[in-house]
């Protein structure tokens, strides 16, 4: 909106998040009216006018954009400005001169060594940027970002530093309470962030709003989620953003063995939140602090949870001392602090999907030197089931990697490494997949299965088994608004019977392949288990996985070991209690993006309650091939292997009948030993007639024959004629 009709007048613009490539650049981006009314070009300087003035370099706004009257500008320059977002800011032009001098005060708690080649190293990074005294202004070194303040400026105006300024920086170094962590730094939670900022940071910024309404703000909120998700670091932010203190209790910290000490604990820190107000009181691990009392053993925690109680219960000031607790265990918090009026609010801060996935990585990648070979967002679509904090960890991870190859170079012994090695390093693509093999991801640790990159075209055959589940599972997985506008609920899970080595468990992981999905492999014998109740946690928690890293396939490999009928014999292993879990865990996740695929070559050891639509609604017979399968399969084995000429596929198919695609396996490397033991470089026709001989199907007439019959009572029959050219 303009204020003035004057070519040179100031405009006023609401404020709004910077995005991630102009983080710490100190750069506002404005719509190109904007900028033609203020009558400047891109990367000329303008003023910004809050509580507080700071200057910055103005750039058109992207072309997409659909708000014309915001600012976009970073964290950073908010707290210079002294605005918060949606904040109005006054923004106009100056005349910026170049800065004779410039001192700067490290922040942080760091120690550092100040000489004249840090010195002309902050001041490259920093060549170009407008200062004001008392703002403040951060760096990235060697991918860690350092802060300053501006302690002063000569001439004492808002000024640019060039390669000629003077650029000293205080050795002394001052730290305070308040944490430097913006929203910007926080990747893939922009819908929790928004619940927040309403809960949280609007009640300390206006609490006259709330005074208004006459209505109490909240009191606490409950952040939950897998580790490493984020919910510090949110927790954080929103300190920072609002300009509250901050009061972290980690929860094993205040316990105290003495009577009385750690309730003392407790009282203080929120009497001193509430002197120095607004403030935040942040308790991580609060599960450790207040557990459900009638589940506690020790006299302590029920005092410590008591008092917890009666310390948000005395909290009546409206909206300046706001209580944050996180916990990946929420189910263990006692039922009294989940009650309005002490945590009103729970947030969950689940695992990252693909779009997070690239936020977080942009934000973690920002200081590093990549390689034109990296595809970030092609990396953030491979790394399902990461979190937050294994993606920092993946990226440390892939700059050792970059590290180790320039070793050889850098000389040890010496005192420094010369700026040349320096500059050269580079980070690339290789560095991150090598490092994704030793990063596992949090939020699929105990079940976690390598993401098989296994396409359809991998699976000879089994054309209609393809279409089927083509055209129910992954169609749900990734357009789920199609049985939506149907009005119908998409299937939950296919059985896949059939006998052994014809491909069930290769067509579940190309499933989850061509679905984007994660997938966690259950061998139902690892969950049984000879103490009562664990077999049960074991599938609870192999759900709740599913859940948190959906869209998830669940895979059930010999599924007749954990769901035999229930009643016809004595139940010695706890199997009854099993199988009652997985059905429970089955009608509970279907609305939550988890498909159940069960596996079994005896489907005659199912129980029935399995099979009813609802749970596993698909049914599918995977057979032996056929010859024109065989073929195919063969194909697709024999594809790495250097055949002769000679070698005839459809000759071979043929003269396997019978052979199930574990068995053309078996064939193959068979055939190619027999060419290892000939000296031969290359595998002949020779070699398959002498391995046919010697490998024999699996697949007799009395298997077809009992797996027919068994067609017979299964209740979902497969379609008789399917196009096979779908697949083809």
């Amino acid at each position: 909106m303009r204020t003035g009709s004057d070519e040179s007048s100031p405009i006023q613009l609401r404020v709004a998040e910077a995005k991630h490539r102009d983080v710490g650049k100190r750069r506002a981006r404005i719509d190109a009216r904007y900028m033609d009314h203020l009558g400047i070009q891109a990367g000329e300087v303008v003023e910004l006018v809050g509580k507080r003035s700071t200057a910055v370099t103005a750039w058109p706004a992207d072309e997409e954009e659909k708000e014309s009257d915001i600012i976009r500008i970073d964290g950073q320059t908010r707290k210079n400005a002294g605005v918060g977002l949606n904040d109005l800011l006054n923004v106009r032009k100056i005349d910026c001169k170049q800065a004779k001098s410039v001192t700067l005060m490290p922040l942080g708690d760091s120690t550092i060594t100040v000489d004249k080649e840090f010195c002309d190293f902050v001041k490259n990074r920093i060549k170009g940027y407008p200062v004001n005294e008392g703002d403040e202004i951060s760096v990235v070194i060697l991918g860690n970002q350092m802060d300053f303040k501006v302690e002063r400026v000569s001439p004492k105006a808002i000024a640019r530093i060039e390669r000629q300024t003077k650029l000293t920086i205080m050795a002394e170094i001052t730290s305070d309470r308040k944490p430097r962590v913006t929203y910007e730094e926080i990747g893939g939670m922009k819908e929790q962030i928004k619940r927040l900022r309403e809960i949280v940071e609007l009640p300390m910024r206006h609490p006259e709003v709330f005074a208004r309404l006459g209505i109490e703000p909240h009191s606490g909120i409950l952040m939950y989620g897998s580790p490493g998700c984020g919910k510090t670091l949110i927790a954080k932010a929103l300190a920072s953003e609002s300009e509250a203190n901050f009061f972290i209790i980690n929860g094993p910290e205040i316990m105290n063995k003495y009577y009385g000490e750690t309730e003392a604990r407790l009282r203080d820190i929120f009497k001193e939140a509430r002197e120095s107000s607004p403030s935040i009181i942040f308790i991580d691990e609060i599960d450790a602090i207040a557990p459900k009392r009638e589940e506690a053993f020790g006299d302590v925690e029920k005092r410590v949870v008591a008092q917890l109680l009666a310390l948000m219960d005395g909290m009546s000031e409206r909206g300046q001392v706001i209580v944050l607790g996180a916990t990946n265990r929420p189910e263990s918090l006692d039922p009294a602090l989940r009650r309005p009026g002490r945590f009103d609010r729970e947030i969950e801060i689940g695992v990252p999907n693909a779009e997070g996935r690239l936020e977080i990585l942009q934000i973690h990648t920002r200081g590093m030197p990549l390689s034109d070979d990296i595809n970030l967002q092609e990396l953030a679509s491979e790394l399902h089931g990461y979190t937050g904090a294994d993606i920092k960890a993946l990226c440390r991870e892939a700059a050792m990697k970059a590290l180790r190859r320039y070793l050889p170079e850098i000389d040890l012994e010496g005192d420094k490494i010369s700026p040349e090695i320096l500059e050269g390093m580079v980070i690339t693509n290789r560095d991150f997949k090598e490092g994704m093999k030793e990063i596992v991801p949090t939020a699929m640790r105990e079940f976690y299965v390598e993401v098989a990159r296994i396409k359809w075209n991998d699976v000879g055959g089994l054309y209609e088994a393809k279409r089927t589940l083509h055209d129910n599972l992954i169609t749900a997985i990734r357009e789920p608004d199609k049985f939506a506008k149907m009005g119908i609920r998409p299937p939950r899970g296919a059985l896949l019977y059939g006998p052994p080595g014809t491909g069930k468990t290769l067509l579940a992981k190309a499933l989850a392949t061509e679905s984007n999905a994660n997938i966690i492999v259950v061998r139902g014998p690892e969950v049984l288990s000879k103490w009562v109740g664990e077999s049960e946690k074991a599938i609870r928690e192999i759900f709740r996985k599913a859940k948190s890293s959906s869209p998830c396939i669940v895979v059930f490999d010999e599924l007749d070991s954990l769901a035999r009928p229930r009643g016809q014999e004595e139940d010695m292993s706890g199997n009854e209690r099993v199988l009652s879990q997985i059905l429970t865990e089955m009608d509970d996740s279907g609305s939550a993006g988890v498909v159940v695929i069960g596996i079994t070559n005896r489907p005659d050891l199912i129980d029935t309650s399995l099979l009813r639509p609802g749970r596993l609604d698909l049914i599918l017979y995977v057979g032996p091939p056929d010859e024109k399968a065989r073929q195919e399969i063969l194909r697709i084995i024999t594809q790495p292997m250097p055949l002769a000429n000679d070698v005839d596929l459809a000759g071979i198919a043929q003269s396997t009948k019978s052979f199930s695609g574990a068995d053309l396996v078996a064939l193959c490397r068979e055939a190619a030993v027999n060419a290892m033991q000939s000296k031969s470089e290359i595998i002949s026709n020779a070699d398959f007639a002498k391995a046919i001989r010697l490998v024999r199907p699996s697949i007799t007439k009395d298997v077809e024959d009992w797996y027919e019959s068994i067609k017979k009572n299964i209740t979902y029959a497969m379609p008789k004629q399917i196009d096979k050219t779908f697949y083809g």
